[in-house]
C-alpha cells in the first residue's frame, strides 16, 4: 500500500512539473487567435503581420525553461539552432531577432501595452484579462 501510494504521489508530481513547464502565448488585446504555424512564422522573421496588421514578437531569455518548451513545440527548433538560426540571418542582412525581455511580467507588461504585441510565458503566470491567442 505504501508503494502504491508513494507511485501516486510521484505521478501527481510529474504532472504538475507538466502543467509548470507548459507555456501559453498572449497577444495584445483585441488581437484574434493566432495558430502555430503563424507564430514559427513571426519568431522566424517569415512573417511580420498577422491578418493585415503589423506584429511585434517577444522572446522570453535565451535559457528559461518555458522559452525552450516554446520553441520546440511552436518553432520547431532548440534555443542553440534558433540562436545560430538568427545569427545568419542577421549576418545576410534578413533583420535582427525577436528583443528578449527578462521576466514573464516584463512581457505581459509589454504585450498589454503594445499594439499588435505577442510573447509567450509560463501557463502558472496567467492572470485575468490576458489575451490568451494559443495553447500549445
Amino acid at each position: 500500500m505504501r508503494a502504491l501510494l508513494a507511485f501516486i504521489a510521484g505521478l501527481l508530481l510529474c504532472l504538475g512539473a507538466r502543467a509548470a513547464d507548459s507555456v501559453v502565448v498572449i497577444a495584445h488585446p483585441g488581437m484574434a487567435h493566432v495558430d502555430a504555424t503563424t507564430l514559427q512564422r513571426l519568431y522566424t522573421g517569415r512573417a511580420v503581420a498577422v491578418d493585415g496588421a503589423p506584429a511585434l514578437v517577444v522572446n522570453a531569455p535565451s535559457g528559461t525553461p518555458w522559452r525552450e518548451r516554446f520553441l520546440t513545440q511552436v518553432v520547431q527548433l532548440d534555443d542553440a539552432r534558433y540562436v545560430a538560426f538568427w545569427t545568419v540571418r542577421r549576418h545576410v542582412g534578413k533583420g535582427v531577432p525577436p528583443r528578449e525581455l527578462a521576466t514573464a511580467a516584463a512581457i505581459i507588461d509589454f504585450v498589454q501595452a503594445t499594439p499588435g504585441a505577442i510573447g509567450y510565458i509560463p501557463a502558472s503566470e496567467l492572470r485575468p484579462g490576458l489575451n490568451v491567442v494559443l495553447r500549445p
